[in-house]
């Protein structure tokens, strides 16, 4: 299953840049990152069908990161094609965009730069792959 993250805003060479990179190279799994403006652009249409949208949105569930795997490992073996990422602008989504995904998670109560979030996903991608390939990253408790 591709996990592909589409994200507003450019992220640059930053130290978040590096952080996404360092992570997302960990991630045995096909990975894309689409990159649109803050405002317009357009998606990409997904890749292969059948898909789900999960998008990081403040009003999301807070999702544990065992929770996020068994997720991510059941859309995989029910035979999704790809798993996409939503992280918004400064201004988020709009109550239709949050209407149309899957799932919408939260990382916690507190408002995060979108370009932490995206690392922060990355590193949670990492990490959920790894608990699926009972990698031992990932430590409970």
């Amino acid at each position: 299953m591709l996990l592909h993250i589409v994200a507003r805003g450019r992220i640059g060479r930053t130290p978040e840049a590096d952080l996404v990179e360092r992570y997302m190279k960990r991630v045995t799994w096909p990975t894309r990152i689409t990159e649109l403006p803050d405002r317009g652009g357009k998606e990409p249409p997904p890749a292969s069908s059948p898909s789900v949208t999960v998008m990081l949105d403040e009003t999301g569930t807070q999702v544990g990161s065992v929770a996020f795997a068994e997720r991510l490992g059941r859309w995989r073996d029910e035979g999704m094609r790809e798993c996409r990422f939503l992280i918004g602008a400064a201004d988020g989504f709009s109550q239709a965009e949050r209407d149309a995904a899957s799932l919408r998670i939260a990382f916690g109560a507190m408002t995060w730069p979108h370009m932490m979030a995206r690392a922060m996903l990355a590193e949670q991608l990492w990490r959920a792959t790894s608990i699926l390939a009972n990698h031992p990253y990932h430590r409970e408790g």
